[in-house]
């Protein structure tokens, strides 16, 4: 088994809130990041793939099509744009980086089977002290 990770970048804004909640109120729970008139970061966005290397190519996919599909299915999507209100997979979800990481595995794993991989893990890092990785 190998594995291969492919880092994309992207710049988006969101905001964490509670829509029944005050501005008080989210202020206390969320903090500044709650801020009404949102706050961005500049995201990392590494996906990891697994499988076995193909004796025919000696790798286990060509890395410009894993690119493609993750700039098509999530950096298209997610790149200067509001989170909460622009993209489609987060409609409905807290804009927080656990459920972005959740969602990006959801936009990423049939497109990675259908290379012949397997997706093995998600890591978003939205500050350089936090990120969130997630392994379905």
């Amino acid at each position: 088994m190998i594995y291969i990770t492919r880092r994309e970048r992207f710049n988006a804004a969101h905001r964490l809130f509670k829509p029944d909640f005050t501005d008080d109120q989210n202020l206390k729970l969320f903090g500044k990041c709650s801020n009404p008139n949102w706050h961005g970061h500049n995201y990392d966005l590494h996906v990891t793939i697994k499988g076995e290397v193909n004796p025919e190519t000696g790798f286990l996919v060509n890395l410009s099509s894993l690119s493609s599909i993750i700039r098509k299915q999530v950096i298209d999507k997610l790149d200067h744009r509001n989170i909460n209100l622009d993209v489609d997979f987060m409609q409905g979800k807290y804009a927080s980086t656990e459920m972005l990481a959740i969602s990006i595995w959801e936009q990423l794993e049939p497109e990675v089977k259908k290379l012949g991989a397997l997706l093995h893990r998600i890591r978003v890092q939205e500050s350089e002290n936090n990120y969130v990785e997630f392994f379905g």
